[in-house]
């Protein structure tokens, strides 16, 4: 851990963006640890969100990789019911990328967004804005629980 605050900012968005993708980590850890040693609030957030953006996006890239005949191979799932929910995909799907930054489903909500061809642009604007209002809320919370501890 002490590597990571070493680091400062660039730990932070490395932590930020290995957070968003596959590799499980937690870069909340090294976000309460840089705001803890006095790090600039706006500055961790701004770097913390563009770290997991980065790594979301790479996940959805990874998801573009894969091909729907697969499902269709592999799942068993007739060829009109995939094509049903393309189409709903390509209605609300790209929305939802702002998710993405939820534990346990953001990776697997980044990769379908790319698997099923959402519009990227849209992705990147809500996965964006999800991931910035995480880091807000985060810190939020942080402060009020640090100054709980503090204050005893």
């Amino acid at each position: 851990m002490g590597n990571w605050i070493e680091l400062g900012y660039l730990g932070l968005f490395i932590a930020s963006f290995l957070a968003a993708t596959v590799v499980p980590f937690s870069s909340e850890i090294v976000f309460s640890a840089l705001i803890a040693a006095g790090f600039d609030n706006w500055t961790c957030i701004w770097v913390a969100t563009f770290g997991n953006w980065l790594g979301g996006m790479s996940c959805y890239y990874l998801g573009r990789l894969g091909k729907i005949e697969w499902i269709e191979k592999y799942l068993r799932i007739k060829q009109e019911k995939i094509e049903k929910f393309t189409s709903n995909i390509n209605r609300y799907g790209d929305w939802v990328a702002f998710f993405s930054f939820l534990p346990g489903v953001g990776d697997i909500i980044a990769v379908a967004s790319g698997y099923f061809r959402c519009r990227w642009w849209i992705v990147a604007i809500s996965m964006f804005v999800g991931k910035f209002v995480r880091y807000i809320v985060w810190l939020g919370l942080f402060q009020q629980i640090f100054n709980y501890i503090v204050a005893f």
